[in-house]
């Protein structure tokens, strides 16, 4: 297997980072219409945070979104290619979203999943995450079903 190559992304990353998370997120259209992102967004995002994006060979595999809040660290948008899940880059790129954040003083570790994914908690609480309480769903309007966010921390100690 090549080698996995993880690294900050700049700004001329935007449209690739777009299309990978979109291309990840097509499981989610049973109960939201559209795409997740779009480079615009993704370039706020940039101005906020960072992306951590994993490639093999100079193609985009993986990313994640984190960003410093305080003392707390978050982490979002964690995309793996189709055609490379179960290959342990999801896990990767949270350790190095986890680590990243540690190094700049954060204590605590937060993401927020949607309700209606009911692989994801399980997939977190195998890495040490627990449930902590409930976020509305922002986004109604795109929304077919009723969902709502978990919020799932983790200490960095």
């Amino acid at each position: 297997m090549p080698a996995v190559h993880v690294r900050d992304a700049t700004a001329s990353d935007a449209e690739s980072i777009a299309g990978l998370v979109n291309r990840a997120f097509l499981v989610e259209r049973f109960f939201v219409d559209g795409d997740r992102t779009s480079p615009a967004e993704i370039s706020r995002l940039l101005d906020a945070g960072v992306f951590l994006l994993a490639e093999t060979d100079g193609r985009l595999v993986a990313c994640v979104y984190v960003e410093r809040r305080g003392e707390r660290g978050y982490f979002g948008m964690l995309s793996v290619d189709p055609s490379r899940q179960g290959e342990g880059l999801g896990r990767r790129l949270v350790d190095a979203a986890e680590d990243r954040c540690r190094s700049r003083g954060c204590r605590l570790m937060e993401i927020h999943v949607v309700d209606v994914r009911e692989e994801l908690p399980p997939f977190y609480r195998r890495l040490g995450y627990v449930e902590v309480g409930e976020e509305p769903f922002p986004d109604t309007e795109r929304a077919k079903i009723p969902a709502r966010f978990v919020v799932m921390t983790k200490p960095l100690g």
